[in-house]
């Protein structure tokens, strides 16, 4: 099976740079998530593995053969595009097998490769069905289907889901996952939707203006962002980013100070006086009725209250509205819209960034 390499590959339209020397590698038989917002050029890079756009500079290499000038029929991927794409007057059977006829295959070996896509997919009962009879959901697998006859070494997905329901959406991801693993194939898919990247990717690649951020397991990204792009753009609701100082041996805001602990001094020696940012998920928060002077404890308001079933997102306003914290908290008793609370924040699960630099410093 194919890797793909990115040796300082860029892409620039005119004088606007789009991607920015990417260096990594997606190895074989991989599901590799590129994410970030819209603009960030993940779209763009998938392209480039496609043939679909062409190279500014550097090298790109599927199965260690520099492809920069290979057409993308001769890449061996297959695409799966945002839009179904598919041809309303065709059947599904049709339509999965349209790029095969393209290529001049036989009628016995096409009908054997619709087959079983159609089996592995659960269209078998729909072959003879036009796509306007069809779900979202089963149109989405069509779209997968007309890939797969091809057999490529790489599969790409260019947000696939995006045009689906909520609902549709968490069984077409259950999907593609158990796709790419029976196939153990390479994958790339691309999303903006980090629910979708940290549940699908054996990797993510997080990108932003261009540049690659971070690359690593889903796991590692979550629990060690390398910057505090990744702390915040990961997690459902993202991390809770404060402002502090480092002063006198303690780490202060307007909120709470905390003596620093023996662990960080070697790490925060040089940044006495300048300022930090404090990183720490809202599952860290938890309500306190006490305090001592190890932890850090502070007060706010709260703004609103989210109850989500299993537990509940309370946003809580500190220092006169300066500093914002959203804590999740158990489901049983609820707080009220407007309530005075008094948090604690597991020094533990604290992240520290550089706030000149924006890298990560602590934990």
């Amino acid at each position: 099976m194919a890797n793909i390499i990115f040796e300082n590959v860029a892409k620039k339209y005119g004088d606007t740079s789009i991607i920015k020397e990417l260096n990594f590698e997606i190895k074989a038989h991989e599901l590799m998530v590129l994410v970030g917002p819209s603009g960030c050029g993940k779209s763009t890079t998938l392209r480039m593995i496609a043939g679909l756009e062409d190279i500014t500079h550097g090298e790109l290499r599927i199965k260690d053969r520099i492809v920069n000038k290979v057409e993308p029929k001769d890449r061996d991927v297959a695409m799966v595009f945002q839009s179904y794409a598919l041809y309303p007057h065709m059947t599904v059977g049709e339509n999965i097998a349209f790029g095969l006829r393209i290529r001049k295959l036989n009628a016995e070996k096409i009908n054997e490769l619709v087959s079983e896509a159609a089996e592995v997919l659960g269209l078998t009962d729909l072959l003879d069905r036009k796509p306007k009879a069809l779900s979202g959901g089963q149109r989405q697998r069509v779209a997968l289907g007309r890939a797969l006859v091809r057999k490529p070494s790489v599969f790409l997905f260019d947000e696939p889901l995006s045009n689906l329901d909520a609902e549709l959406r968490v069984q077409m991801r259950a999907e593609i996952a158990r796709l790419q693993k029976r196939l153990n194939t390479t994958a790339v898919y691309v999303t903006h939707d980090q629910v979708e990247a940290m549940t699908l990717g054996d990797r993510i690649a997080v990108m932003n203006k261009g540049e690659i951020m971070q690359v690593g397991a889903p796991l590692d990204l979550y629990e060690k962002p390398k910057n505090v792009f990744v702390a915040g753009f990961l997690g459902t609701p993202p991390m809770n980013l404060l402002n502090v100082r480092v002063e006198d041996n303690q780490i202060k805001n307007g909120v709470f100070s905390m003596a620093i602990p023996s662990a960080w001094q070697a790490a925060l020696e040089n940044f006495e006086n300048k300022k930090l940012i404090l990183g720490i998920r809202p599952e860290h928060i938890t309500g306190a009725n006490h305090g001592d002077s190890s932890g850090i404890y502070c007060k706010g308001q709260i703004e609103i209250v989210e109850t989500l079933g299993h537990e509940v997102l309370i946003h809580v306003s500190m220092n006169e509205g300066k500093e914002k914290l959203v804590a999740k908290l158990p489901a049983h008793d609820i707080p009220k819209m407007g309530d005075n609370i008094k948090l604690e924040l597991d020094v533990n699960a604290i992240h520290l960034f550089d706030a000149e630099t924006e890298e990560r410093i602590i934990n």
